[in-house]
């Protein structure tokens, strides 16, 4: 081949690749039914697409108002999301069967985290029964260690005198807490308090990211080899694994001899998870993995739920003589047990109110298309797309709060306590107007035991510690990418230890 037809072959390819990408664009527009926000021709539609990656929230706030609630979609860089805000539409969003409408494959598109988790995740989900039965079943009877372990977590990560304010770093500090303390539940003490299981278990969150983005961005044929030569998941299990394997192989070793049950046996994850592996789940390794993933469901965004609500209570640190106030009156009538917490519908308030305001993601009950769907109101969404609803289409809607934008921390209180003490508006409890958990059969397996830990924590931080922020009254600003918000990861929070603590 001449070197002279290099460039008339690239042309060619470009050309090929520019009516192939027009072709696609022109057979979904044809049968586009839903109006855009922004731009939407070829090309031009990433101008739209850069906007929502970088300002999601401001991005579907805005198509609420210009849309007046009816369906609309956004570009992002790979496809279009669509956004339902009608009840009807959200409630036939919810019960649509995976086969048409699939929330792990939309997770899956974003972060390519099934693959990138180094494990069965999605063929074998056998832990999401352990967490919504068993888990939620023991939380009474576990709550002394974990409130034990999270006395000591804060000690060590929290360091504040008496007399002078402590700046701490939040997210920090926050993360580790609630990973030492959440470790208690998953592999008991001592394990849990060892520097390099927590380091471990902190970095699996990032590492699944990092793996998914660059496994994301490479053509099928080289995923494996991307993820051989550059993830970081497979290195982290190994680590895990042989700082578990003494622990995993005691316990085969006693299950072995003992049959189900054995004096003193272990009532943790760990153990859940081994007494009901079958197969290849069964081998320490697996074990191990699995109890990886665990841990990326359950820690992370508990601990972003808690450093949300630690910067309005430093923002506002008016609000914390009432939560104190509540805690101290239900522990001395209870303890710290779990009736005592059903007692502080305040401290529940709070942080439902944070997450209503500013949850972890600015997209809702979100799937993938697996088909071509229409809606019952014949809105119609393309095989391939991703549909969800948003914050603004619920959270902040006035159709079902009052003064939807303001912070309002007793919101969920009512005007005897009752709705909250029922349970009827507290923080775990999903309905179509309140999303952070999910709704339907896909609701977050572990969000009541989330829930208490929460409660726990803030109950802890208003008796033990006065909190300011650096900067009075100013909450810091979140991180927010795509359908992604974090809490800012700089921000410090001022700690003083209160005199006449619990």
């Amino acid at each position: 081949m001449a070197a002279s037809d290099s460039p008339v072959l690239l042309y060619a390819f470009v050309l090929l690749a520019a009516v192939a990408y027009l072709s696609a664009w022109l057979k979904q527009s044809k049968r586009c039914n839903v109006p855009t926000l922004g731009p939407s021709a070829p090309l031009l539609s990433y101008w739209g697409a850069f906007r929502y990656i970088t300002s999601p929230r401001k991005v579907l706030e805005e198509g609420q108002v210009k849309f007046g609630g009816r369906p609309f979609r956004v570009a992002s860089m790979l496809r279009w999301q669509y956004i339902v805000s009608s009840p009807e539409l959200i409630e036939e969003l919810r019960r649509a069967p995976d086969s048409q409408l699939d929330p792990l494959a939309a997770a899956d598109d974003i972060l390519h985290f099934v693959e990138a988790l180094g494990t069965t995740f999605a063929s074998n989900t056998y832990h999401v029964p352990i967490v919504r039965t068993t888990l939620t079943k023991n939380i009474g009877g576990l709550l002394p260690s974990v409130l034990d372990e999270m006395r000591i977590a804060f000690a060590d990560f929290v360091p504040a005198g008496r007399r002078d304010w402590q700046a701490v770093s939040a997210y920090n500090a926050i993360t580790r807490i609630v990973t030492q303390t959440s470790s208690r539940i998953f592999v008991g003490a001592p394990l849990c308090r060892n520097p390099e299981l927590i380091r471990l278990t902190m970095s699996y969150t990032p590492s699944v990211m990092k793996t998914g983005i660059l496994m994301k961005l490479s053509p099928g044929f080289m995923k494996p080899i991307v993820k051989q030569m550059f993830g970081a998941i497979e290195p982290l299990i190994d680590s895990t694994h042989q700082l578990l394997l003494p622990t995993i192989e005691e316990r085969q070793r006693m299950m072995a001899q003992h049959g189900a049950d054995w004096l003193d046996k272990p009532n943790d994850m760990l153990q859940w998870l081994m007494d009901a592996a079958e197969g290849e789940e069964r081998t320490s390794r697996g074990l191990t993995a699995r109890l990886l993933a665990v841990y990326f469901a359950a820690t992370d965004t508990a601990a972003i739920c808690l450093i949300y609500a630690l910067y309005r209570l430093a923002a506002h640190p008016e609000y914390a003589e009432l939560l104190r106030e509540e805690v101290e009156s239900a522990i001395a009538e209870d303890g710290w047990t779990r009736e005592a917490f059903r007692k502080m519908p305040r401290v529940d308030s709070f942080l439902k109110e944070t997450m209503r305001l500013q949850g972890p993601s600015s997209l809702l009950l979100q799937r993938k298309a697996m088909k071509d769907f229409t809606f019952s109101d014949g809105t119609f969404i393309p095989k391939g797309s991703h549909v969800a609803t948003s914050p603004a289409a619920t959270h902040l809607h006035i159709a079902y709060y009052a003064d939807p934008l303001t912070f309002d921390p007793w919101r969920f209180v009512g005007a005897d306590d009752a709705a909250a003490s029922e349970g009827t508006s507290r923080f775990a409890t999903t309905s179509p107007e309140y999303l952070l958990f999910g709704y339907g059969r896909h609701a977050c397996a572990g969000r009541f035991f989330a829930e208490i830990q929460l409660e726990m924590m803030m109950a802890h931080i208003v008796t033990t510690y006065d909190v300011r922020l650096e900067t009075p009254g100013v909450l810091p600003r979140p991180v927010e990418f795509g359908s992604v918000s974090l809490p800012n990861m700089s921000a410090k929070v001022l700690f003083k230890e209160r005199v006449g603590k619990e």
